[in-house]
C-alpha cells in the first residue's frame, strides 16, 4: 500500500506520524493487498467550533474509494478513531463482495446439485444426513435448509441439494424440501 501524508497549514509532528505508520501496519495485516492506495490529510483550521484540526483519510481500493473525516482538537485520538472507523468501512466492503461470489442455490442446481432422500435427521444437534440414489450419505446443517425448519423435516422426505465439500467429506450447502 502506498501512503501519503499531506499537511495544510501546520508541520507535522513525530507523535502523528509514528500513529500514522502504526495505524497503516495494522490495515495492512487485517487488510493484506487490498488497499491500493492511502492519503492522509491533517489540516490546521480554526474556521469551525470543535476545535483546530480537520483529518481525512481517503483509502483506494478496487474499483472503490473509502474516505473518513474527523474534526476535533487533538490529532492522536482523531487519528484512531478514522483508522478505526476506516478499518470497518473495509471490512464491510470485502464481506459485500465476498457475498457477491457466493455461488446461489439456483445457480449450483445444475454444477453440483442432486436430488435425494433424507436418511437421518437429528433436530437437537441441528444436522443430519441425505442418501443419493446411487447410495451416497450427504451431511447437511440446520443452516442449510431452504424454506424448512427442522422441525418440519421427516425421514423419508424428498429433496434437492446442493453439494459442497465439508472438513470430513460430502456436504450439503443447501437443502430445498422436493413438494
Amino acid at each position: 500500500m502506498e501512503l501519503q501524508v499531506e499537511a495544510r497549514n501546520l508541520e507535522i509532528r513525530k507523535v502523528w506520524q509514528e500513529k500514522i505508520d502504526e495505524e497503516k501496519t495494522r490495515l495492512d495485516r487485517h487488510h493484506a493487498g487490498f488497499i491500493q492506495n492511502l492519503r492522509v490529510t491533517i489540516e490546521g483550521t480554526s474556521s469551525h467550533k470543535e476545535g483546530g484540526y480537520e483529518l481525512r483519510l481517503i483509502a483506494s481500493i478496487p474499483n472503490d474509494t473509502a474516505v473518513v473525516k474527523r474534526k476535533g482538537e487533538k490529532v492522536v485520538p482523531m487519528l484512531v478513531d478514522a483508522f478505526n472507523t476506516l478499518g470497518l468501512q473495509l471490512k464491510e466492503l470485502q464481506r459485500k463482495r465476498r457475498q457477491s461470489f457466493k455461488v446461489q442455490p439456483e445457480a449450483a442446481k445444475g454444477a453440483s446439485g442432486g436430488e435425494g432422500v433424507v436418511k437421518s435427521i437429528f433436530p437437537y444437534e441441528s444436522y443430519g444426513f441425505i442418501v443419493t440414489p446411487q447410495g451416497q450419505e450427504i451431511y447437511f446443517h440446520e443452516n442449510a435448509l431452504k424454506d424448512i425448519t427442522m422441525n418440519e423435516l421427516s425421514e423419508g422426505d424428498g429433496v434437492k441439494f446442493g453439494e459442497g465439500q465439508g472438513d470430513k467429506g460430502p456436504c450439503a450447502a443447501w437443502v430445498k424440501l422436493v413438494r
